[in-house]
This record gives C-alpha cells, structure tokens and sequence, in this order.
C-alpha cells in the first residue's frame, strides 16, 4: 500500500517561516512548528507533537520510521506510518565524495549534506514529501555556515515539505531555527540537559532553582518546550518572529553567528527569494531594538533601493532638504514635521528624512512599508555606524540624482563633494523659532537663486505618485495621462474618465481597479503568474490551479494572472516566490477578473 501524504495548510506566514495547520483543514489538530516524540519520550499532547519516530540501526544503511499520532491524511480515517533508508552518510567534509547509497523514501524523505551534492533524484520535479529529515544537521551545526546553506536549499527546493533537523533544536533556539525555516524539532537535546540536571530553558541551559522547588525532569523540559512553541508561533502570527529570533540568538555564539550568516545570504539574494514583503498594512510593526536589527535583510534592501536606484519626482532633482525624522509615522501627520512643512514654501525642494535603521527616507515614500511602520529606541545620539550608513547612502543618492544644493535641517554633519550644502540648524532644535526661521530663508533664497519649478499642488502628488510607483512596482508607465482627485491622505487617480486606481496611506498600497489591470500588463514590470489552461478561475490562487509564477514576488504584491497567453486578472500575493507555485495553503487572494 502506497503510502499516503499529509494534510496540511499554511495558516500564516513570516519570511521562511509558516504556521501550518495539519489534518482536516475545517477541524485541524495540531500545527507547526511541532514536535516529534520518540519511544522513550513521556506522553505529550498532540497538538504539541503531532509525529512519533524510530530509527533501527541493527542494519545498514540504517531507517528511520514516522507515524502520526493522529489522523492527518486524507481521508482521515486512521493514523499513519512512513518510512525511509538513511543511506550512507558521509561526514560533511567529504561532500566531493560520492557515496553511491543515497536515502529512499516517498512521505518521509531522509537528506543529508553528502546526498544534497550528489543525489540527483532529489532534482526530480514529482518528488514531494511530507517531512524532510535532515540526517546530519548535527554535524553541519557544528560547520560555519553549512546549516544555513543546507535549510535554505532544502526551504525552497521542498517549500510543502515540513522539514526536520534531529538532535539541534531546543527552547533557546527553536525561534531562530523556524525563522531560518525549520518546522520540526524532538526533545533530544532536551533529554541530555535532563541528565546533566540542568533545564533547558528559552534562554538556554540553567542550574534548576530550588527555592521554588524546580526539577530538571522531562515533565518540566517539555513544559519549557511549550512555552518556546506557543511563543514561536504566536510571533509568527503577529509578525514579530524577528524580533524573538534577535532576542533568543544572544543564548550562544552559536546562535548568534546562525543568525548573521542567514542575514547575510539572505540580503545576497534578496526579493521573493528572501521572502521579503511588499506591503503588509499598518497594523504591522518592524521593531528595530537590538543592533542586530540592522541586518535585517528587509533594512538592507530598503538601503540599497533608496541610494541605488530610487529617482526623487522630476521637479525636485535640483534641491535637497535633508530633515530629522520623528517616532510618529508617517512623519507628516507629527508635531515636528507639521512646523517644517510650511517653512518649506517650495515644493520643487525634495524632503528626505535621516533615521536609524533605514538611513534616508524620501517625503514621497514615507507611507509604505516598511518606512511608515518602523519602530527604534531613541536617544538623541547617532553612533559611528549609523552616521556612515546615512552618509554613504547620501553619496550614492547625489551622485546619481545630481542636486545642485542641500539644505541640511537634520543636525547631522554632511559633506559631499561638489555640492553646496547650508547648515540651518547651527547645533540648535529643529523646532525651535530661529532654525525655522533660517530653514525658511535658506529655501526661498534657493527657490530665488536655482529658479525652482514649483508646479501645482494635484500635478505635484502626481509626480509623488509615481515616484511612488517607481520604487513599488519598478514603472510609472501606467500613471502617463493620468490625474488625481479626491483630498489628502486619499486620492482617486483617472485616466480617460475611468478610475484606475486608488491611494490610500492606511494600506500603503495602490488599490487597482479592473480598467487598470491591464495599463499594469502593458508595462511590463509586475509580475505574472500562469493558471493550468483548462482551469474555469472562480476562487483564489494555490498550487493546484497555478502552473508557473515569478520568483521574485514578494508578499503584497499585485499579481497579474495569465491563462493561455490572455491576462484574465489579478491578485494579490501572500506567498513570496519562494513558495510559488508549489506552496501549501492559499498563494494569493484574487482581486480582479476580466
């Protein structure tokens, strides 16, 4: 009997990590991330350890076997069982080396760093486990860098896969390991702690207090297990998982040098690749607290999009108005920015914020993600590296935009070469009456001098459009003979008397509508996802109807649906291009069918 594959849906995702549910989707019983129980192990409930597993090494190669503890295939009428060979394993240092036995398995799939070089069943398109079983994560932890590498391969080559790393997870880094995308962890480490009498804990091993009469035994290091899960998962549903991987990496080294290698490779590739989000909404926040913060990959992107690539509005390329930001978002709604504006006469002066972590934020983009949700401690003070990471993006800024003259209300020193720069804050408050004064006369000296082309005030939020429009979607071809109705913060944008789209700064998005679904198909930078030919679309995207996609979706993005060559739609993605199209759950919700 052939062995049947698990149930199982995402419920939400963060970057490489998801909450999936398994079994019956309207009544499931349990969820990722999860553990797997072995023989010796006490009774846990399932909705913690929905998997049980054995390993016979009486023979060799030796196998592994899984059963699910309750009925988590379809049609759900009874457990079961999955087993694979390991092969042979070869340590990680001879991965040049071919060891010609390789794992075997359909629903549970033994992997290993050897097999991952030359295993080339595993490019094989219809395989598809269940679980993925990471065979010698132990030893590639213990290699700089191999774990992250093998999890990110493994993540996106299986992304339906739950994946499964023996004998490395525990309540200190169960956090990290789903944001580096593990889903199943066991309570081996867990048990060696128990032996030493120490407790495993989120914040890493711990001699057992006994003035409150703790005990080290496998009843208290499962309830140290449940609380690292239900915080795990909780974070990921409120998108916080990042801040609790932050907080937990400084248990090791370790744990600390996983997290910056992941950041790293995930900054090289970046995008849907790296799962990064396009739009999220308000609700959200980025909590920037640690120094770690800044490598979040997201960060890194945002830097080098805003200094490498971004063009300010056409009519505000001559001056530059560099000013401080505040903790409210967006800035114009704070105190502050309310008394800077209007000193501001000119709006050919492009206004740009400097911050920490995001270095520079430009006027027209301070109302999307994830400038409009950044959350940081503030002190007043700049340290060493914030002030060359907003110098160094002012640089690249300038040299590729060419303003003539900056205006620097922001209290930090600057000096670009070749550019006139005026000092209005003279060590004083932004906000008080002399720098907004100076800061009032140095921009109608500039706007007399430079001869600035103000323009009016609905073409001038036009041109912030598309802006806009250029840093989210890469075009603003769609906004060409376009104009804008309606009172700030929301604007209706026509063309040709036919609403084509809507801002609103709650959602930090372009809300398209049908007329101006395909104005997006014919610039030719949005991405575009296939449907199977025969398929009659009536509901959202997943992977049974979607047959090709973009990798570089990122979460929020607006998608434009083909089927036979002919733009049929759109939708909106919540699944980066990692997952497509052979991601768990619902891809994409639909918005638009024409």
């Amino acid at each position: 009997m052939s062995e049947r594959p698990l149930a199982r849906s995402v419920l939400v995702r963060q970057r490489l990590a998801r909450v999936m549910q398994l079994g019956d989707r309207n009544s499931p019983v349990s969820w990722t991330p999860a553990l797997v129980a072995r023989d010796e192990d006490p009774e846990m409930p399932i909705s913690l350890a929905p998997f049980s597993s054995s390993r016979e090494s009486d023979n060799l190669p030796a196998s592994i076997t899984m059963s699910t503890r309750a009925k988590l295939c379809l049609p759900f009428d009874s457990d079961d069982t999955w087993s694979a060979s390991e092969g042979l394993v070869l340590p990680p240092s001879l991965s040049e080396s071919d060891s010609g036995e390789f794992s075997r398995g359909d629903q549970l799939l033994a992997v290993s760093w050897q097999s991952m070089h030359h295993d080339e069943m595993l490019n094989d398109s219809k395989l598809q486990p269940s679980v993925i079983c990471l065979t010698d994560s132990v030893q590639l932890a213990n290699n700089p860098g191999l774990l992250i590498e093998a999890l990110y391969t493994l993540r996106t080559r299986f992304p339906n896969s739950l994946i499964w790393t023996p004998g490395i997870g525990g309540p200190d880094n169960c956090a990290l390991l789903v944001w580096m995308g593990v889903d199943l962890f066991d309570l081996g480490r867990s048990s060696r702690a128990s032996s030493m009498g120490t407790i495993l804990s989120q914040e890493g091993p711990r001699i057992p207090e006994h003035t409150l009469s703790e005990s080290h035994d496998m009843e208290a290091q499962i309830e140290a297990w449940k609380q690292a899960i239900g915080t795990t998962r909780s974070a990921i549903r409120d998108g916080s998982l990042r801040e609790l991987a932050e907080r937990q990496s400084t248990s090791s080294p370790r744990s600390v040098e996983r997290l910056r290698r992941h950041d790293k490779m995930m900054s090289e590739f970046g995008g849907g690749k790296a799962g990064l989000e396009r739009v999220v909404g308000h609700e959200h926040k980025l909590r920037c607290h640690t120094y770690q913060s800044r490598d979040d990959p997201l960060i890194q992107d945002w830097r080098t999009r805003v200094a490498d690539s971004h063009m300010p509005p056409e009519h505000q390329r001559s001056l530059l108005v560099l000013l401080p930001c505040s903790a409210v978002k967006p800035y114009r709604t704070s105190q502050s920015h309310r008394r800077f504006m209007p000193a501001i006469a000119s709006n050919a002066a492009h206004q740009v914020m400097i911050t920490a972590p995001l270095g520079l934020v430009p006027r027209e983009l301070e109302e999307i993600w994830p400038a409009a949700n950044y959350d940081i401690p503030v002190t007043g003070d700049w340290d060493l590296d914030e002030l060359e990471v907003i110098r160094d993006m002012l640089d690249r800024l300038c040299s590729r935009v060419g303003y003539s003259r900056i205006i620097n209300h922001s209290g930090v020193d600057i000096n670009i070469e070749g550019i006139e720069i005026i000092d209005t804050r003279k060590g004083e408050s932004a906000g008080c009456a002399e720098s907004l004064e100076r800061l009032r006369n140095a921009v109608d000296q500039a706007d007399e001098n430079m001869s600035l082309n103000s323009i009016k005030k609905s073409q001038n939020t036009l041109e912030q459009l598309r802006a806009l429009s250029r840093f989210q979607h890469g075009t603003d071809a769609w906004l060409d003979g376009a104009v804008i109705r309606g009172r700030p913060p929301i604007f209706t944008i026509m063309k040709d008397g036919e609403q084509i789209a809507m801002w609103n700064p709650r959602t930090g998005r372009f809300a398209f509508s049908k007329a101006g679904i395909p104005l997006l198909m014919q610039s030719g930078t949005f991405p575009v996802v296939e449907l199977s030919p025969d398929l009659d679309w009536k509901g959202d995207l997943f992977s049974s109807n979607v047959i090709a996609a973009d990798s570089n979706i990122r979460v929020g993005d607006e998608i434009l649906v083909i089927q036979n060559d002919s733009l049929v739609g759109s939708a909106r993605a919540e699944a980066a291009g990692w997952e497509w199209p052979e991601g768990a759950g619902r891809l994409a919700k639909s918005q638009h069918r024409l």
